[in-house]
């Protein structure tokens, strides 16, 4: 088992983090986007990632040849935090930003970074993850989705589901079978291929809440090219490649920040109340809270040092999903609401977002008996 570090912020972090409160609340004040729960997943707003993008805030820790600011994974989590904790629509830039980018950087061809990452950073580019596939569950690696090779590229058929936001990004990093299963390991064969999203051939479908927004989408490929040019790492790697895109996606934050508005919100209105047996109660969330965030920041600091993070991640997600989870249960038994999207009071808003969206926290980055699993393995292997 990883033994994760303690992470202490600099003066000079300190500063950075003030001068993106700085900026996103000067942004809120004059309009440009509303306070949201979830914004990570749900909030797409490409003009908005434009603009962060014309702050140099994506790709932070990047080489600079590529667009990057060559800052540390400790300054990139203190962005993340901030983003997060007010709520701001980075959706569309943020697979981009979180995984695919660094996937590229640790695994693609130069000329794949040349052409991808600058138009990432410049917030103009956007990608999805094609993982999961229908009637698979859990079991990622029963991969059906094919490339056949062909002159100058492959042949792509088959389906993804639950591809977030797939509907507003312009490639996905897919994982599919180049190699016919061998029935012994599934696990073997598998590759990754960036797909455009717009070729002939790729047709997207939404998987629609309640309420009838989404981000989660099905995509099916129907004869879709592929160029040479467009596979990621080695062919045949695609498992390993998978995983440590995502140690990326489980670890941040957003794991445990996706209903902090609410909480915010929560905590000034019982104050507003002088509930003192609300707010104790509160507490406890808080407590867990900076546990959880103690925790996320030293997989941050382990991965900037290119350490071994899958099992620590595992536990941020699994114990995260949870505590996200918990808040709008908390928050409906602690105020007297009436949630509605539509709603004038703030609380009533955060509220309904959280309960509309907090069961879609178990299913995306690994569903949690899944990652019970990985944790007990490698509890038991360390």
């Amino acid at each position: 088992m990883v033994k994760l570090p303690t992470v202490q912020f600099t003066e000079e972090q300190e500063k950075f983090r003030l001068e993106v409160r700085s900026f996103l609340q000067k942004e809120l004040e004059k309009g440009t986007f509303n306070t949201k729960c979830d914004s990570w997943l749900s909030g797409c707003n490409p003009s908005f990632s434009k603009l962060i993008g014309e702050q140099g805030w994506i790709g932070l820790t990047w080489p600079q040849k590529y667009g990057g600011q060559e800052r540390s994974s400790i300054e990139r989590y203190i962005l993340t935090e901030e983003f997060l904790a007010i709520g701001a629509p980075v959706a569309s830039h943020w697979i981009a930003d979180r995984q695919s980018g660094p996937l590229l950087l640790r695994y693609g061809t130069e000329e794949q970074r040349e052409f991808f990452l600058p138009k990432i950073t410049n917030g103009e580019c956007f990608f999805a993850i094609g993982l999961s596939e229908p009637n698979s569950g859990s079991d990622l690696a029963s991969v059906s989705t094919k490339a056949e090779k062909v002159d100058g590229g492959w042949i792509v058929n088959g389906s993804k589901t639950w591809t977030s936001n797939a509907h507003d990004a312009h490639y996905m990093i897919t994982l599919v079978r180049t190699e016919p299963f061998d029935g012994v390991k599934k696990h073997n064969g598998l590759s990754q291929l960036i797909i455009d999203l717009h070729a002939e051939g790729v047709s997207i479908v939404p998987i629609k809440y309640l309420t009838g927004e989404h981000h989660f989408n099905e995509v099916f490929f129907e004869n879709v090219f592929v160029p040479d040019n467009r596979v990621v790492g080695t062919l045949g790697n695609g498992w390993k490649q998978g995983l440590a895109e995502l140690a990326f996606e489980r670890s941040g934050p957003e794991r445990i920040l996706s209903t902090f508005p609410l909480l915010e919100e929560l905590i000034a209105e019982l104050k507003r109340q002088n509930d003192i047996e609300g707010l104790t109660q509160v507490s406890k969330l808080v407590a867990q809270l900076w546990s959880l965030r103690n925790l996320s920041i030293g997989v941050a600091k382990v991965l900037e040092e290119g350490g071994e993070v899958a099992i620590p991640a595992a536990l941020v997600k699994a114990i995260g999903t949870k505590f996200e989870q918990s808040i709008p249960e908390i928050a409906r038994l602690l105020v007297a609401t009436y949630p509605r999207k539509d709603a004038d009071r703030k609380l009533d808003r955060l509220l309904a977002e959280s309960i509309l969206h907090s069961p879609g926290f178990t299913i995306r980055g690994g569903t949690t008996e899944i990652l019970y699993g990985i944790i007990a393995k490698g509890v038991v292997a360390g």
